[in-house]
């Protein structure tokens, strides 16, 4: 895994621990150790300049030579194992040992004291190596590890990258289609309209010199069930990339501080890779900004003003959904490239839901119509999608089709789910296929 067009920075690498060794041995620096350091050196210098250089992949291309430097000693123990010895043995005590702290990149690359000063700049979270997600650096102390991102090794040297795991967020399996998101043609077109900025931002900003921007990030507002996150699996699937939902729940602590490293640990995974970022009900979190009373509430507008910034700064989309748009503080809705309101469904819309949620391969009864169900009652498309379940495990339980009895118990547990008196009028027609002894 060493890495051919790459060798000549690990070389050097190596040969920087070599000569810090001797140096603090107190013994000199002879040309055995000399000579090869100036050819690696050499190297480097010709590597990075080259056209196709390895260190694009990581499109990283704006990096300074320090910052270049700095990556190559931080994913030097990852390539060579002998670097994360020898590393060891010049920060002995060390809580990870393999990888380099600050106060030994100083010493390894002999930088002088205003030398020092650009290195803090460049391991600083809003520099470039953190921000593209390049290293990771919990602890802000001169002696804490300095690690690569997760899977740069990895893209670096063009080998298979290991399972992509998001601190924060779990994967949404599954794939949606566009023929199965039932909506009015205006906010289908709106969802086509944001996969626009997703696939031409390369030839709006790089090629036009549009002005580049985070994201996109896109609001997706309605009451629950009416397709927020099937829209967001609608989108990932037509990409072709995987969709994580984000667990707020799990990334906002009562520790200060705590949040923000949480948050930078999401961001800094997702970084460059080729993934959608779903915030589900984003209200709970970026409401409109309370009067400060006291110490905890300026923080908690802190905790948000920071997750506003990150979403901003990172590279690749993110979809906020909200069942309260009301409640969104206005300064915050006007950053969104795209907002996307998701009505309730009407009765031809509930027709078609129902034609697509009953499982395709289940007996019916002939007098289920879908266009029967449509008018009947009113529920969302997640209402739909439980009652057509639910109606279909009561028919399995009879071993026979599904008739307007099991749908219309179906339909009465879900009316029924949010602990409100319901009234038999709520069923309408299918209300006389309803069982007498319905238990409540």
């Amino acid at each position: 895994m060493s890495g051919e067009p790459l060798r000549a920075e690990w070389e050097r690498v190596e040969l920087l621990g070599q000569c810090l060794v001797r140096l603090r041995a107190g013994g000199p620096l002879e040309d055995t150790l000399l000579e090869p350091l100036r050819t690696a050196q050499a190297g480097v210098r010709r590597g990075r300049e080259e056209e196709d250089s390895a260190w694009k992949r990581l499109r990283a291309a704006a990096l300074s030579a320090l910052e270049y430097d700095v990556l190559a000693c931080v994913i030097a123990p990852e390539v060579e194992p002998k670097v994360g010895w020898l590393f060891q043995q010049l920060q002995p005590g060390a809580a990870q040992p393999s990888y380099p702290s600050a106060a030994l990149l100083q010493e390894l690359l002999a930088l002088r004291h205003e030398e020092g000063q650009r290195l803090m700049v460049a391991l600083a979270e809003d520099a470039p190596l953190r921000r593209l997600g390049l290293i990771e650096r919990e602890e802000p102390g001169a002696y804490a590890a300095i690690r690569p991102g997760r899977g740069v090794a990895a893209r670096l040297l063009g080998a298979p990258e290991p399972p992509l795991v998001i601190p924060g967020a779990l994967r949404v399996a599954g794939t949606a289609r566009w023929e199965e998101l039932i909506l009015p043609p205006s906010r289908l077109e709106l969802l086509r309209e944001f996969l626009l900025w997703i696939r031409h931002r390369q030839v709006v900003v790089e090629q036009w010199g549009g002005r580049a921007v985070g994201g996109p990030v896109a609001l997706f507002a309605g009451t629950s069930g009416t397709g927020k996150t099937f829209a967001a699996s609608v989108l990932a699937t037509e990409l072709g990339w995987p969709l994580y939902r984000v667990d707020l729940g799990a990334l906002v602590s009562k520790y200060i501080g705590e949040t923000e490293k949480n948050l930078n640990r999401l961001f800094g995974a997702a970084h460059g890779r080729e993934v959608i970022l779903l915030f589900d009900e984003a209200d709970s979190l970026f409401g409109k900004r309370g009067e400060v009373r006291e110490a905890r509430d300026r923080y908690a507008n802190l905790e948000v003003s920071h997750l506003l910034a990150r979403i901003e700064q990172h590279e690749g989309p993110c979809i906020l959904t909200t069942n309260l748009k009301g409640h969104l503080d206005p300064a915050f809705t006007r950053r969104f490239q795209l907002v996307v309101e998701f009505p309730r469904p009407d009765a031809q819309a509930q027709a078609r839901l129902w034609r697509g949620q009953l499982p395709p391969r289940a007996p019916l009864e002939p007098d289920v119509d879908p266009q029967l169900l449509g008018t009947a009652v009113s529920l969302s498309g997640g209402g739909i999608r439980n009652a057509a379940l639910h109606a279909a495990y009561l028919a399995a339980g009879t071993g026979g089709p599904i008739g307007l009895r099991h749908l219309a118990l179906a339909i009465w547990r879900e009316l029924g789910k949010d602990g409100r008196d319901v009234s038999l009028a709520e069923l309408g027609p299918l209300r006389r296929y309803l069982p007498e002894a319905v238990p409540c």
